[in-house]
């Protein structure tokens, strides 16, 4: 009997002794993740940037709103959101609430696909599937039907009124002592809202430093930023792959950027030209899987410094 029923028992409560600690212990574990990006002209005084990511709020998360709160105290020179906010249709006033110390610094944003429409049960298998047909998103499969529409024009308001930018396919400039940064933004690239051509042109030639972002890191996106001359791109979406293998990494970006660069700093070609690239693996995850395994939720402080 032993023999017969102690290995598969043994696997089975491993497993669950697996589940308990992705969904019970990790995904609330929240870090800082900090890097330092030599991007800045020479002379310009070193900027702060704090990124926060696919925060996925769902509510009575008081965990993970009392770490966002206290992330103010970094004293950021300016904050950027990389989107996917929302993973509750009624979930806005906790995000605004949960960022609010956070928008009394100057501010950006843009919004990722969960934003607009409310998340389905999903089988993960799915994204393995895709993966290996290369479909992602709405990017050759078939449109999506029944779904829920957020009122995502009240998290819009709230950012606003706040002063921060709203980069939906569009540029903005934040002004703050001794410096300027000119931002340009994508709306999602996996739900085919991105519109380069409004933005296309690369920096110009009023700010000390310019910078762009964009939800999903898709290679079109990052293609067209890095050949306009864009040297850093911050993005969201990936989760940094949430259920990673240790000592292996992730096996999935939801997206056809490729898994050595699902989260953190990278670098990024295209014709001749090189940006940085930074990846947030976010804070949150959607309501129908909320787990993560050697895969921590996170926000990043960037200490922008001059070019090497």
């Amino acid at each position: 009997m032993r023999a017969r029923y102690g290995v598969p028992l043994g696997i089975a409560a491993a497993g669950a002794a697996g589940l308990v600690y992705a969904a019970g212990f990790e995904a609330r574990s929240f870090r800082l993740r900090r890097v330092t990006v030599p991007v800045l002209p020479a002379g310009m005084r070193p900027l702060r940037v704090l990124q926060v990511s696919d925060i996925h709020m769902v509510g009575g998360q008081r965990k993970k709103q009392r770490w966002l709160r206290s992330l103010a105290g970094l004293r950021p020179d300016f904050v950027i959101n990389t989107g996917d906010n929302l993973s509750d249709p009624e979930g806005i006033p906790e995000v605004l609430d949960a960022l609010g110390p956070l928008m009394d610094f100057p501010g950006a944003y843009v919004f990722g696909s969960n934003d607009y429409y409310g998340p389905k049960p999903r089988n993960p298998a799915r994204y393995l599937l895709e993966k290996s047909a290369g479909r992602h998103g709405l990017n050759g499969n078939p449109p999506v039907t029944g779904v829920i529409h957020n009122p995502w024009e009240d998290l819009r308001d709230g950012f606003d009124a706040a002063g921060w930018l709203n980069l939906t396919n569009t540029r903005g400039t934040l002004k703050f002592e001794g410096a300027s940064v000119e931002l340009t933004g994508l709306d999602d690239p996996h739900i085919k809202r991105d519109r380069y051509a409004q933005v296309a042109g690369g920096p110009s030639d009023n700010a000390d430093f310019s910078m762009a972002v964009v939800h999903a890191p898709y290679l079109r996106a990052l293609d067209s930023f890095t050949a306009d001359g864009y040297p850093l791109i911050l993005a969201g979406h990936t989760h940094g792959g949430q259920l990673c293998i240790p000592f292996y990494g992730a096996l999935v970006t939801n997206c056809d950027l490729d898994a050595d660069r699902v989260k953190g700093l990278s670098r990024h070609t295209a014709e001749g030209r090189t940006s940085y690239l930074h990846v947030s693996a976010g804070c949150g995850t959607n309501r129908y899987t909320p787990v993560r395994f050697a895969c921590p939720p996170e926000a990043t402080l960037m200490t922008l410094v001059g070019r090497e």
